[in-house]
């Protein structure tokens, strides 16, 4: 139920006792769970991770005269790697890396990179890489170069890309069972402790409670467990793998997944509170004590639970960490209420004989805040997940959020609806309380038993089943009329249940907002898996910017100076070779006045990318002779228009700052 549409009220009313074959609520549960993993999974095909490899050197196809030293790899956002992510083979499949990671990080460039044996064959080499992104997701990839000149390779590299596969497929949908289980559980018991008291000790709902509680922690627990192959070789037998485990538990994710399966022990404890003492105490005064401490205990659980998403995923990079992680805990907690709310009233709707309007109207205020906060945290994830109107339409989140933006407007339509019935119920009749006076299933039957009954019984006596005490019925005779008497009494409730047409609409919009909340789950999940629709177009521009990159030369750039003090003038000359992304190698020579060598106090050069806010990325100089230097290392992630800017001092007081822009292949 949407907050504008608080259509269970209607559930209370006598005409909605449970029908002729109530649905259980363990049915309603799987149905939620099994749609919204079937679902995540067909839209997991279009999700990729959220870090993107930038640049490399040496190129793809990049062809060296020698050996390079080192193979190095830079990446959009921080990556986790270990000593074999970073493979580099030779032609006939050797191993030609020494197979020691190295960290070459600098500010907000991330880079890492492998040394290279010396005496290397000439021939085309194979760079495999595999790595884990920092929202939790394996990314993968392979290049080649050549040194000398192309040739064949024998290196065959797999298929399968990380978290592909069986196992990929597994735990894409241990992912949405646990979301499903989280909402049903958080939601059920908030939907009892908030909006209906009474409902502690109705069955349907604390079995769908524990259905909820079981599908979390049995996800939570196979998501631990699968989690080492996913990112790694992609076998199941992986799974059961001591070793694999233990890297799996010294991990970011691992450790969210362990602290969520406390938090799922926790959850119990709370639960048979809620559903035991609390359930068992008779009248509101009895139950104040257990109350705020089940508040209070309940929202740092489901808090927690939420936090352990929040600190593994998008929320974790990007843009504004700080702010988006508990404004991500805030969403999902928002989402627990009101959808776990929904399927709880569902199920009190078929199975529950009535409920007390004043739960509804409690849970319609809690749908209310539910909504306003899903949009304000809604709208920001937006914006930093997105970024730009284009992305909103061209990437696949832009795309999945637009998806989930018309399914809550089809929801709240359908709430709308549910509201007018809704009315329509509650101004022709009385809402009874769920309690000593309410019908109950018993009483139902009874009723069904004394109208139906009764024909049953003189069809009978006419036939001589019953005529007299004693006598023996004929079993052919007894069969049909107890079949009759089943057809009665159905042919009755579907009476009762169609002669008010506010009551079968009613039943109508209940069913279609279930089921747009079931594809609304699906969609919510995806998008977690799916890469955000900035960082997208971040990797499009990389891409496109490689793509475009002016052919390798040097770079030879000469800037006049002049400090303002006595001999303060002359030209710094720098020459950048081979002029393209990865290493370079950075000369410099400063001239006087009368075009000759010259020394000078101190001499800065560094580097920024303002396209992409990198930099500066200072550059160190080694002094070869008079008004000479040489950086044999002077790095450039990737290509585009950088800035070369240069300090020059001349004493100690007469300092200049000169730039340029240059090209850069």
């Amino acid at each position: 139920m949407t907050a504008n549409a608080p259509h269970p009220g209607a559930a209370a009313h006598p005409a909605l006792r449970p029908p002729a074959r109530p649905a259980p609520a363990h049915r309603l549960l799987a149905l939620l769970l099994l749609t919204a993993a079937l679902l995540g999974t067909a839209m997991s095909g279009t999700a990729s991770a959220h870090s993107t490899l930038t640049g490399s050197d040496p190129v793809d196809g990049a062809v060296a005269a020698t050996a390079p030293q080192r193979v190095t790899l830079t990446f959009s956002e921080q990556v986790a790697l270990g000593d074999d992510s970073i493979r580099v083979l030779e032609p006939s499949g050797r191993r030609a890396d020494t197979g020691e990671l190295r960290d070459l990080c600098s500010g907000s460039v991330v880079r890492y990179g492998v040394d290279l044996r010396d005496g290397l064959p000439e021939g085309t080499y194979v760079v495999a890489w595999q790595a884990v992104s920092a929202d939790s997701h394996p990314i993968s990839g392979a290049f080649s170069f050549s040194i000398g000149k192309p040739s064949a390779t024998k290196v065959v590299l797999p298929r399968q890309e990380p978290g592909g596969g069986l196992v990929g497929r597994l735990y894409d949908i241990g992912r949405y069972v646990s979301y499903a289980g989280f909402v049903v559980l958080v939601g059920g018991c908030a939907f009892v402790l908030a909006c209906w008291p009474r409902g502690a000790s109705a069955r349907p709902v604390q079995r769908l409670v524990a259905y909820g509680w079981v599908a979390f922690t049995a996800a939570t627990l196979a998501l631990l467990m699968l989690r080492g192959p996913y990112t790694g070789s992609g076998r199941l037998g992986d799974a059961f793998d001591l070793g694999v485990l233990q890297g799996v538990l010294d991990s970011r994710t691992g450790a969210a997944l362990t602290s969520r399966l406390l938090l799922a022990g926790a959850s119990a404890l709370f639960v048979a509170v809620l559903f035991g003492p609390y359930a068992r105490r008779e009248g509101p005064g009895d139950r104040r004590d257990l109350v705020y401490g089940l508040a209070v205990g309940g929202t740092i659980v489901a808090a927690g639970i939420a936090g352990t998403w929040a600190l593994s995923e998008h929320a974790s990079t990007g843009v504004q960490p700080a702010l988006a992680m508990p404004l991500d805990v805030l969403h999902l907690l928002a989402v627990a209420g009101w959808l776990g709310g929904l399927a709880t009233l569902v199920v009190a709707l078929y199975r529950v004989p009535s409920i007390e309007g004043a739960a509804v109207r409690r849970y319609s205020r809690l749908a209310f805040g539910a909504v306003a906060v899903l949009t304000a945290t809604g709208l920001y994830q937006s914006w930093r997940q997105v970024g730009t109107w284009t992305a909103l339409t061209g990437t696949a989140y832009g795309r999945l959020l637009l998806v989930k933006v018309g399914l809550v407007a089809v929801l709240l339509g359908v709430g709308w609806v549910s509201r007018r019935w809704t009315r329509q119920l509650t101004e022709t009749t009385r809402v009874p309380a769920y309690g000593k006076d309410a019908e109950g299933p018993e009483a139902v039957e009874d009723a069904d038993g004394a109208e139906d009954g009764g024909a049953g019984r003189g069809d009978a006596g006419r036939g001589g089943a019953g005529a007299a005490p004693g006598a023996v019925a004929d079993p052919v005779r007894a069969a049909q009329l107890a079949r009759q008497r089943a057809a009665v009494a159905v042919a009755r409730k579907r009476r009762v249940r169609d002669a008010d047409p506010a009551r079968a609409g009613l039943r109508r919009s209940v069913l279609a907002e279930t089921a747009v909340v079931v594809v609304l789950l699906g969609v919510t999940t995806a998008l977690t898996t799916t890469e955000p629709g900035r960082t997208q177009e971040q990797a499009d521009r990389m891409q496109a910017a490689t793509a475009t990159a002016v052919p390798d030369r040097p770079v030879d750039v000469g800037l006049p100076f002049d400090t303002g003090g006595p001999n303060g003038t002359g030209t710094v000359r720098l020459n950048l070779d081979p002029g393209r992304s990865g290493g370079n190698t950075l000369r410099v020579a400063v001239e006087g006045a009368d075009g000759r060598p010259r020394d000078v106090a101190e001499l800065k050069v560094s580097f920024t990318l303002d396209a992409q806010g990198i930099g500066p990325l200072p550059v160190a100089l080694d002094r070869d002779a008079a008004g000479r230097w040489t950086a044999r290392a002077a790095q450039l992630p990737m290509p585009g228009d950088w800035r070369i800017r240069v300090t020059v001092r001349t004493s100690d007081i007469d300092q200049t700052t000169i730039d340029e822009n240059v090209k850069i292949g």
